[in-house]
């Protein structure tokens, strides 16, 4: 099938209805042939949003551990590790340890 070209291909502007040469018409973004006046780009707003998806989970989630943690108190080293490859203390007995506190008057008037 054929289709004219060249000079004197003419054309109407689908929105004012003028004549117009088919080389001096554009389609917009609704598929209308129209004139250089009415022609009107796609709105910014039209265009589809690109959302990226937040990190929510963990990749290989490992359960939160609580080891007790033991201190040596006055076993006569410097730091609760040994100078031996940083490893504990040993502790000789378990130590106790009681404070006080004095007392408190309150006075109201």
């Amino acid at each position: 099938m054929a289709f004219a070209a060249g000079k004197y291909a003419y054309g109407l502007c689908d929105i004012c209805g003028q004549r117009y040469r088919l080389t001096d018409l554009k389609k917009n973004w609704k598929g209308f042939m129209v004139c250089s006046r009415d022609y009107e780009p796609k709105e910014p707003q039209l265009y589809p949003l690109h959302y990226t998806a937040d990190a929510i989970a963990l990749q290989d989630p490992r359960p939160d551990r609580h080891e007790p943690m033991l201190v040596a108190l006055g076993s006569g080293v410097d730091a609760p590790f040994s100078s031996v490859g940083m490893q504990p203390a040993p502790i000789p007995r378990p130590l106790a340890a009681k404070g006080y506190v004095g007392t408190v008057t309150v006075t109201t008037t």
